[in-house]
């Protein structure tokens, strides 16, 4: 069979946020660039597996348990009560849109899209073989490694049961489960937790570390822990998995502690891998680490300094947000020998627990061990009339702030839309010298009622803090 081969300045490996925001950037800079992609459709995990269907179901049983909580509405919709995969579907036409969109997007920038399994065959050009069975080579001055990352299996836990699942597998579960084991407490498991828990399930929530997400502030993971407890999760830290016991009506996990738990589905919520192992990366010199990420300097540049890696593949943040960013930013450096840092400092982490977690900058602990003089600005949602009249009153804005210079060192938000809420103070944080200060928002009208009002509350409880 004839191999075709194609030039390109660029050449991007997935199409998930990361390897968009390359292709989309590169071509912005009038230069060729192709995109390959594994799948059928483009996207990636974010898309398919992960953050959009994740936040569509999340907000699916949002809306049915508000109603199902609403005096108004409950003795009229007693039927409302839909199933794990009913609710499930609500995703799809997000999907359908999605893709739709980004199609377009490649479109019209002229970037050719591949659809196959790159695999590298030297340091200039990578092979691409398609699902039937057609080959193409693609050679490039530059190339992206943005291939995303899948959910960690241990080679002892059987995925293959119909009672295991992990985030990738969990979306076609076919039915709602009355319990679950979720083993792994970092952002997925806390999410999954608070979904699981809102439809009803009974949820232990396995943390193997003493705190639930150790790089949040302490005052917000102490709320959210006081609120999935409250809520009705088990939560147990400090414990590590010994080995699962299978049955046709659910899954032992027994821990390591002695503790045995069983329940309906086991979710293994414990790490992610990189996706690296089929490019042979080692044919041109790269060694992916332990758990199949790529090391990379300040800039993205692994040990080729032609061959970038961006989002999940290089582990922390693992965000999508900050994939995009990575991409943009490793496309302009790697054509113009330097790009814009504001593009990568400072990016907020979005937790779409229920309620949502969203943080920027510096937390307490930080600062306190750095010796940075700080104080703190509180608002607590209750107190707000917007929350008032939505009925979703925990939470609370948190502002940290130089005691001296007013200067904003700090935002951390818990409670309804914070992922939506914390903007505000980050466009405040990225301005220059003094305008970056709590002044703006004791100076500044909000709309009233409004969740964004919680600044100017924060901010003067903060200032009432001083002396």
């Amino acid at each position: 069979m004839s191999v075709h081969s194609h030039r390109y300045d660029m050449v991007v490996i997935g199409s998930g946020p990361g390897g968009e925001g390359a292709a989309m950037q590169a071509s912005k800079m009038a230069k060729t660039v192709a995109v390959v992609e594994q799948s059928k459709q483009i996207g990636g995990g974010c898309t398919h597996r992960g953050t959009i269907p994740s936040k569509a179901l999340r907000h699916a049983i949002f809306q049915m348990t508000s109603m199902m909580n609403n005096k108004l509405f409950r003795d009229n919709f007693a039927s409302a009560n839909l199933s794990f995969p009913e609710l499930r579907r609500s995703a799809a036409a997000v999907i359908e849109k999605q893709v739709d969109m980004r199609v377009g997007f490649y479109e019209r920038n002229d970037v050719d899209l591949y659809h196959g399994h790159a695999r590298f065959l030297n340091a200039q050009t990578v092979e691409v073989c398609s699902a039937d069975g057609g080959r193409r080579e693609l050679t490039a001055d530059v190339f992206i490694i943005a291939s995303g990352s899948r959910p960690f299996r241990p080679p002892n836990i059987d995925f293959r049961h119909p009672r295991v699942f992990d985030s990738d597998t969990v979306l076609d579960l076919s039915y709602t489960p009355r319990s679950v084991t979720l083993y792994g407490a970092g952002v997925i498991g806390c999410e999954y937790a608070s979904m699981f828990r809102n439809l009803g399930a009974k949820v232990n929530l396995i943390n193997t570390r003493q705190k639930l997400l150790e790089f949040l502030d302490d005052e917000i993971i102490d709320a959210l822990s006081y609120h999935l407890r409250e809520r009705g999760v088990l939560i147990r830290h400090g414990e590590n998995f010994d080995h699962v016991e299978y049955a046709d009506d659910g899954v032992v996990l027994h821990l390591a502690s002695g503790k045995q738990i069983k329940t309906d589905i086991l979710f293994w919520a414990a790490g992610r891998s990189g996706n690296t192992d089929e490019m042979r990366l080692p044919e041109i010199g790269l060694e992916p680490n332990n758990r199949g990420n790529l090391n990379v300097n300040p800039d993205f540049q692994t040990t080729l300094p032609h061959v970038y890696a961006v989002g999940d593949v290089i582990g922390v943040p693992a965000l999508a947000s900050a994939a995009y960013v990575q991409g943009r930013y490793a496309a302009q450096h790697a054509f113009e020998g330097a790009a814009e840092r504001t593009l990568i400092h400072e990016i907020p982490s979005g937790i779409y627990t229920s309620p949502e977690i969203s943080s920027l900058g510096k937390n307490e602990r930080e600062l306190t061990s750095a010796g940075v003089p700080y104080e703190v600005g509180h608002s607590i949602f209750r107190s707000l009339a917007r929350a008032q009249i939505t009925g979703q009153t925990v939470g609370m804005l948190k502002i940290l702030f130089h005691r001296e210079t007013l200067q904003l060192l700090g935002i951390h938000c818990f409670g309804a839309n914070a992922s939506e809420i914390i903007h505000i103070g980050q466009a405040i944080m990225a301005q220059p010298g003094e305008q970056n200060s709590l002044r703006y928002f004791v100076n500044a009208t909000f709309n009233y009622p409004t969740m964004a009002e919680a600044y100017r509350v924060a901010a003067l409880n903060g200032l009432n803090r001083l002396f």
